[in-house]
């Protein structure tokens, strides 16, 4: 089983280095808009002052992965109670996340499970549709994003991020030479009228397959301490065997010579 969790993450680990070009390119084209419609409000940029949000949580859809599970609810959990009192809703990424959330009778509006080793966007889609949908339609105020970032083999940080509304970073000067100027057609308000979902899906796949990439690095890693575990176990019962085996000898060899002592005296 390690063998195959280390396998697994490999495959992994490209993928979540696959798409980060594609979503750092998402994010410069998006600053580059914004710049542009400096008037315009999308209403994925209003900041609302309730206190309502729904949560897409990204769990495993099994066990043995050592803590991902369980901080990564903890955080989400938490950080909803501690910044949205007033409602909290949840559209969950991975069946532990979702049986646990219901055993505590969370709202949970949408669930996603049984995703496969290299999802795919369009699986991820509709747990997306969902939580924008609830921010358009007025329920919620907010949008956050909650899975395992990958860091290294030996670290995933559960990590909380809030989507909507969408907080979008200055571009940074380039040290020399011109940036590039786009024209936009029809104009720029448009494109970051359909650019910001895509820009929102993107970053939830990416959690995705981040999220993935912590799952077999626990696992690996329990697997690798089970073996340990195994090993340890096995050396200290064939210890205790040989104890044993070298006891019950013991005894017969002085039973052996008490008995020919014993012989030799009676004649």
């Amino acid at each position: 089983m390690q063998v195959v969790a280390a396998t697994r993450l490999r495959r992994a680990q490209a993928a979540v280095q696959a798409t980060r070009p594609y979503a750092d390119k998402m994010l410069e084209v998006l600053q580059t808009v914004s710049e542009r419609a400096t008037e315009y409000k999308h209403p994925f940029l209003i900041r609302r002052e309730g206190k309502r949000a729904v949560m897409i949580l990204v769990t495993t859809d099994k066990g043995l992965a050592g803590a991902v599970n369980v901080n990564n609810i903890r955080t989400g959990t938490r950080y909803m109670s501690q910044h949205y009192p007033d409602q909290q809703r949840y559209v969950t990424l991975g069946r532990k996340g979702r049986d646990f959330l219901l055993r505590y009778r969370r709202d949970v509006i949408a669930e996603v499970s049984n995703l496969p080793d290299r999802p795919s966007q369009g699986q991820v889609l509709p747990a997306v549709t969902v939580a924008l949908e609830e921010y358009t339609k007025g329920n919620v105020d907010a949008v956050l994003l909650c899975y395992a970032k990958w860091v290294s083999t030996l670290k995933q940080e559960p990590t909380v991020r809030v989507l909507i509304p969408a907080e979008i970073p200055a571009r940074e000067r380039a040290a020399s030479g011109p940036r590039a100027d786009y024209i936009y057609e029809p104009d720029p308000e448009s494109v970051l009228d359909g650019l910001l979902p895509r820009y929102v899906e993107t970053q939830v796949f990416q959690a995705v397959l981040e999220n993935k990439a912590s799952e077999y690095s626990a696992k690996m890693i329990a697997m690798q301490n089970a073996t340990n575990a195994a090993g340890d176990l096995i050396d200290s019962l064939t210890l205790y065997a040989n104890k044993v085996r070298q006891a019950g000898i013991t005894t017969e060899l002085m039973e052996i010579v008490s008995g020919a002592a014993a012989q030799e005296a009676s004649t």
